[in-house]
C-alpha cells in the first residue's frame, strides 16, 4: 500500500510558476511515481512520470519544455515544477504510484494503482 498526499496548488496567472509536491508513504525501489491531471470535461490525462531512482523520465508532448518532474528520495517525494502556465494547463492535479519497475514508460492510468486526492490548479488569462 502507498499513500500519496499531495500539495502546492492555486491560482495564478498565465505566464507564471507553481510547484506541486505529492508526499509518498513508501517508494519501492526503481519503480514509477507520475503526475496525471484532469480538466473539467475531460478524462484524466497523463502528464509525467518518473522512476524514485530519478534516472528515467518522460512528459507528455503538451507540458514538455515547460514542466520538469523530479524526487527527492530523502523525503520520499515527487516534484512537478510548471512553469509558463497556460489557461489549457487547468486541472485537478493528481499524483500516481506503481509498483511496476520496467523499461517502458506507463502513462495509462490502468497502469497505477496508488493515488493523491488531487491538487486544484487554476491558470487565469
Amino acid at each position: 500500500q502507498v499513500e500519496l498526499v499531495e500539495s502546492g496548488g492555486g491560482v495564478v496567472q498565465a505566464g507564471d510558476s507553481l510547484r506541486l509536491s505529492c508526499a509518498a508513504s513508501r517508494r519501492p525501489f526503481n519503480t514509477y511515481v507520475a503526475w496525471f491531471r484532469q480538466a473539467p470535461g475531460k478524462e484524466r490525462e497523463f502528464v509525467a512520470t518518473i522512476t524514485w531512482s530519478g534516472g528515467r523520465r518522460d512528459y507528455a508532448d503538451s507540458v514538455k519544455g515547460r514542466f520538469s518532474i523530479s524526487v527527492d528520495n530523502a523525503k520520499s517525494t515527487v516534484y512537478l515544477q510548471m512553469n509558463s502556465l497556460r489557461p489549457e494547463d487547468t486541472a485537478v492535479y493528481y499524483c500516481a504510484a506503481t509498483t511496476y519497475s520496467g523499461s517502458i514508460y506507463p502513462k495509462n492510468n490502468i497502469n497505477y494503482g496508488y493515488w493523491g486526492q488531487g491538487t486544484q490548479v487554476t491558470v487565469s488569462s
